[in-house]
């Protein structure tokens, strides 16, 4: 990992490979590491950079106030930062594709495509906004044990049950992380999350080569709901990755590598 200093925060990321500039955004509450078995295929086509956002993995927390938007404005500096001056393709998974919104929103220029995995347009609704809230005042009440309680309440909603049972190191790795992270920020993000915009109304505007990638058995981010923002988008194509669940990417890397090698060379 490297670190360099971004707005407020030192922003700690890994990068590899030379070509066209690939940008791997993570989920909520992950970190870099989620995309390891993209990063290392993927480098050996593209300039790969898989950055910690502010306040996850090792990157430091900075002063502003956390949401969606200072993610993309975050992110936007990191590429000048280390010098990519060529548009990006924007690859994100659930949070990571509620940020690959905004980065659409704020810098349209610097976007050549864009892949969204596993991830909504929609803002929450009450009852959702209020269960984050919820989540976040009990992370908060339980101090250092609730980055434990937050990844016992989500590891099981994150990847389809056969995952569970295939590839058990990978969950407990991906427990690790969420174990690991600052309750404080699980908590913040939690809240941003609740109050990010909805996107829906953006979509016909984002007129970039799109790429949807969704898990068969996600209930977080269904398959339906995803197929409709392909519908909405205008240049967008929509892959189903079968037997999987919210972490397309980790659970099946094979499938979704290949499938986003064969967009990226169209």
């Amino acid at each position: 990992m490297q670190q360099i200093q971004v707005n407020d925060c030192e922003i700690a990321y890994q990068t590899r490979g030379h070509g066209a500039p690939l940008l791997l955004v993570h989920g909520f509450p992950l970190d870099h590491s989620m995309w390891r078995f993209q990063f290392e295929t993927l480098a050996t086509q593209y300039h790969v950079i898989a950055p910690d956002l502010r306040g996850f993995g090792k990157s430091s927390r900075g002063t502003a106030p956390i949401s969606m938007s200072q993610f993309a404005v975050d992110l936007n500096e990191l590429l000048d930062a280390i010098d990519i001056q060529a548009p990006i393709t924007f690859c994100g998974l659930s949070m990571g594709g509620y940020i690959g919104w905004e980065f659409w929103r704020q810098f349209p220029q610097r976007l050549a495509r864009l892949i969204q995995c596993d991830t909504r347009s929609i803002g929450d609704t009450e009852v959702i906004a209020r269960g984050r809230r919820q989540m976040a005042a009990r992370i908060a009440e339980q101090g250092s044990r609730g980055s434990t309680l937050a990844a016992d309440g989500m590891i099981p909603k994150l990847f389809s049950k056969s995952s569970m049972q295939a590839i058990p190191e990978r969950v407990q790795q991906l427990r690790q992380v969420i174990a690991s992270s600052d309750p404080a920020i699980i908590a913040e993000t939690q809240l941003a999350l609740a109050n990010r915009q909805d996107a829906t109304n953006w979509l016909a505007d984002i007129n970039v080569p799109t790429l949807l990638l969704c898990g068969e058995h996600d209930g977080i981010s269904p398959s339906d709901e995803m197929r409709a923002i392909a519908d909405a988008l205008p240049q967008a194509q929509f892959e189903v990755i079968k037997d999987v669940g919210h972490m397309a990417p980790l659970e099946n890397p094979q499938a979704v590598n290949q499938i986003i090698r064969r967009f990226l060379a169209n």
